[in-house]
């Protein structure tokens, strides 16, 4: 059962990451990515990582994505992606992408493909508090390098915003 839920919310994820792709719309091509990461967070908590499914769930979707939608709500709403649903490229693309899926189901034979045994088998804590511990000690630059680069986006994107106000006036 685990195994179905993980193929269903796996070609959800795909589905709407190609509408992030297609969409020509900056609002719903955001509303798209809030639904590949909600799907991400779905297959996470299937697979029992649920400190990860509520990262994804808290972080991407409800920090980030406000961030995005805030800043596309500050775009020219008479941008001419906005009268064009999708993209001329939308046609190419798909025809690659099916390509691609062949080609890859010609070199896999049709038989599914086995995960690689582990070596050897160490105990790890995979509970909170060691998860909290090596966050902690390991990967909390990473974490705040994310935060002044988004930081920087947001503020790159307000300035360009105000710029072109101030040309337009």
């Amino acid at each position: 059962m685990t195994q179905a839920f993980v193929v269903f919310f796996g070609v959800l994820a795909l589905f709407f990451a190609g509408l992030v792709l297609l969409l020509r719309q900056p609002m719903r091509a955001a509303l798209a990515l809030v639904a590949h990461m909600i799907s991400l967070a779905a297959i996470y908590a299937t697979l029992g990582v649920h400190v990860v499914a509520l990262f994804q769930v808290l972080i991407y979707v409800g920090a980030v994505m406000v961030f995005m939608v805030y800043t596309i709500m500050l775009l020219d709403d008479r941008d001419a992606s906005y009268q064009q649903p999708f993209s001329r490229l939308t046609l190419p693309a798909v025809v690659v992408v099916v390509a691609l899926a062949v080609s890859l189901l010609g070199l896999l034979g049709g038989r599914p493909v086995e995960p690689p045994v582990p070596a050897a088998a160490t105990p790890v804590d995979f509970g909170f508090m060691g998860f909290s511990l090596a966050f902690m000690k390991q990967y909390w630059f990473h974490f705040e390098l994310a935060t002044v680069l988004l930081l920087a986006g947001i503020v790159a994107a307000w300035t360009t915003v105000r710029e072109s106000q101030d040309g337009a006036s």
